[in-house]
Formats: structure tokens, sequence, C-alpha cells
């Protein structure tokens, strides 16, 4: 059987932490700034975790 092959985009986009989680960044960052509060786009520079309905796909896209 060939080799599994990582889903490129998914990559650059997600790393695994230390317990196994898949860490991301938040959206809602890249325009539109100017109506947004400081703290808000300060919360957004945050990393978080893949939520438990979205993990399951995800990590079949990172073997």
């Amino acid at each position: 059987m060939p080799k599994m092959k990582t889903h490129r985009g998914a990559a650059k986009r997600f790393k695994k932490t230390k317990t196994g989680l898949l860490k991301r960044m938040k959206a809602y960052k890249s325009h539109i700034l100017t109506k947004k509060s400081s703290k808000r786009k300060r919360n957004l520079r945050k990393a978080t975790v893949v939520s438990k309905g979205d993990f399951k796909r995800i990590k079949q896209l990172l073997p």
C-alpha cells in the first residue's frame, strides 16, 4: 500500500500539540479591521484548539 499523503493546505493551517490536540488560528483578522475594537483584534491573534466535531475530519488530512 502506498504512503498516505499529507494534505498540504491542512498542514499549513494546523499544528499538533504535545497532548495530541490540534491548534489553529482564529478567523476574521485579515481585513475590515477598522470597525473591530482593539480588544477584539487582540483576542483574534491568539491560537485556539480545534473543536471536537472538526477534529476527526482534520486528523484524517494529517496522517
